[in-house]
């Protein structure tokens, strides 16, 4: 009896199952690229420049911080790392960029903490989450501030310039980096302890506001030691107090704040960098890795130094831990002193 089923030999069947496999295999890793949102090979990484978007103008500390670290970590990358200033909404025009930028980690964020833990607090309605739109990759300085201020103002202490400033209401103005900033927070923090008014000048990063305080048009300013030390060593900026509970090794001569009366004014900065939410691990680990090597040298631990700050690196769940810890704290400060955004 003929029959109308065709029969397939065993080596076409093994091949067919060999291909549907194959078929299935190729679906599944394409499936989990997708998810990842990158292509499978992330051990091309990178594949072309690096770009890091900094927080602030030139001149300030976010920025040094950004070019310290682009020469050596392009070196070690083997591709170019470009920096990039995206001043402006107390760091949200860089925090916006960086959280819409694919999450591939060739657009990075180095961010002030003052934008990224007060910043959030402060104003409303934000397009950014500093938790969410994140993935932590390193801290790369952290330094005191500094109170600074002109030499023609008639003070010499802190002191003397809360006696100043009671004497004279109103009278004096101070310089930030920007609304929301540490410089903000921090100056209005001194404000609510010593019960004077200080009016606030907010400017689209230090170096801006270092260019007005030098020119005389403000104050004072509080702010981090690597932009102020060399004017301060050239004479053209006194030093009242440093908000560390003790002296630092660049500026030995300027008292802490418990030697002013001020124990509880221990404010530090710090400076990190951030790639984009949903960048895969690979990548941040690398990145990090090579971050940590670079800042245990001693050419980068003496430049830090140099600048009155310090390479204190922190891995990403370090930095993780740190910046959720900082806001709690920033939360409680500026309900305490009734800090508004302006």
């Amino acid at each position: 009896m003929s029959s109308n089923i065709t029969h397939l030999s065993p080596t076409r069947v093994q091949r067919g199952r060999r291909r549907a496999i194959a078929a299935a295999v190729h679906g599944a890793l394409a499936c989990l690229a997708a998810s990842a949102g990158v292509a499978v090979a992330d051990e091309a990484y990178p594949s072309r420049p690096v770009t890091l978007i900094v927080s602030a103008a030139p001149g300030g500390t976010t920025d040094l911080a950004a070019r310290m670290i682009s020469e050596p970590l392009a070196k070690a990358l083997g591709q170019p790392v470009v920096v990039e200033n995206r001043p402006g909404g107390a760091g949200g025009i860089a925090a916006q960029l960086v959280a819409r930028a694919k999450p591939d980690g060739h657009t990075l964020l180095v961010q002030y903490s003052g934008f990224h833990v007060i910043t959030p607090l402060l104003m409303k309605n934000l397009s950014w989450d500093p938790i969410k739109d994140f993935a932590p990759v390193a801290n790369i300085l952290s330094a005191p501030q500094v109170l600074v201020v002109r030499p023609s103002l008639p003070v010499k202490s802190l002191q003397e310039l809360v006696a100043y400033a009671k004497a004279n209401p109103g009278k004096l103005n101070y310089a930030s980096s920007g609304n929301g900033s540490l410089q903000h927070v921090s100056t209005e923090l001194l404000n609510q302890m010593a019960g004077i008014r200080i009016t606030h000048v907010p400017y689209k990063g230090t170096g801006p506001a270092m260019t007005d305080l030098l020119g005389g048009s403000v104050d004072l300013t509080i702010t981090t030691p690597p932009p102020l030390i060399p004017h301060i060593q050239a004479g053209k900026l006194r030093p009242l107090v440093v908000t560390s509970k003790d002296r630092l090794p660049s500026l030995k001569d300027v008292p802490a704040a418990p030697e002013a009366g001020f124990k509880d004014l221990d404010v530090s900065s710090w400076f990190a960098m951030y790639a984009p939410a949903g960048t895969p691990r690979p990548v941040v680990d690398k990145l990090t890795g090579e971050i940590e090597k670079i800042m245990k040298t001693d050419a980068f631990r003496k430049k830090a130094e140099e600048l009155g700050a310090e390479a204190k690196y922190m891995n990403p769940q370090q930095l993780n831990q740190y910046q959720r810890s900082e806001l709690t704290r920033w939360g409680k400060v500026i309900q305490a002193a009734d800090i508004q955004a302006e």
